[in-house]
């Protein structure tokens, strides 16, 4: 029963050296960062996909893109296809007013378009870096603690006369929870990354996509 007491999980920390104890503690926080910006994420893309689908719905229905500008300027939210959409409206609108030629006006929407959709994939993909160092880096943090913790152990081993396995497993023990703890902190951050990547690709290709589209629009009506 003591083996056990002296075993479990808060012992085996508060026990631990300083050095580990801060490798468990940095561990700690980039968990709780990771967790929080996938949770930011993916209220993020699950937004900015309902948005998407819902103006694009509208777009497709032939009604007048002057009308859908006027909505869509006046209401001052909406997703990144929205933003894509009026900055690519008004240069046209604006050039068309100042009379400038078709491919002039063409070009020059194209231009602002694409100078929106960057924004909007520069926002979708803040963060993402971050879980991918996260991913990344935790389990060596883990690793270094581990390291730094069995090192430690087989020092104290020195002055005890006969090494048993009872010597040794409380320090190996306390070592190895960092390394299990850097990998709890990596593995969500990893899958987190790889999936929202997939996601903001997908959401890419989609503004890219309307961009082509609704250039060949603004094409055939100048």
């Amino acid at each position: 029963m003591n083996v056990h007491a002296d075993l479990s999980f808060v012992t085996l920390v508060m026990q631990a050296s300083v050095v580990v104890q801060a490798v468990i503690a940095l561990l700690g926080l980039l968990s709780l960062w990771s967790w929080w910006q996938i949770f930011i994420k993916m209220f993020q893309l699950r937004r900015a996909a309902r948005d998407t689908d819902r103006f694009e719905d509208d777009f497709w229905k032939g009604g007048d893109l002057a009308e859908l500008y006027q909505r869509t300027a006046q209401a001052r939210t909406g997703g990144g296809i929205e933003h894509i959409f009026t900055a690519g409206f008004r240069e046209y609108a604006k050039h068309r007013k100042q009379g400038s030629a078709s491919l002039v006006t063409l070009d020059s929407a194209r231009r602002a378009m694409r100078a929106a959709y960057q924004r909007e994939i520069d926002a979708l993909e803040a963060n993402l870096a971050g879980l991918a160092t996260v991913g990344s880096v935790s389990p060596y943090i883990g690793l270094f603690g581990t390291v730094w913790g069995i090192m430690n152990s087989f020092r104290g081993l020195a002055n005890v006369s006969q090494a048993t396995l009872a010597n040794v497993a409380p320090g190996i023990a306390e070592a190895l929870i960092a390394t299990a703890i850097g990998l709890f902190a990596a593995i969500p951050a990893v899958i987190g990354y790889n999936r929202y990547t997939h996601d903001v690709d997908r959401l890419a290709t989609r503004f890219e996509t309307f961009i082509e589209e609704f250039s060949n629009i603004l094409q055939r009506q100048g």
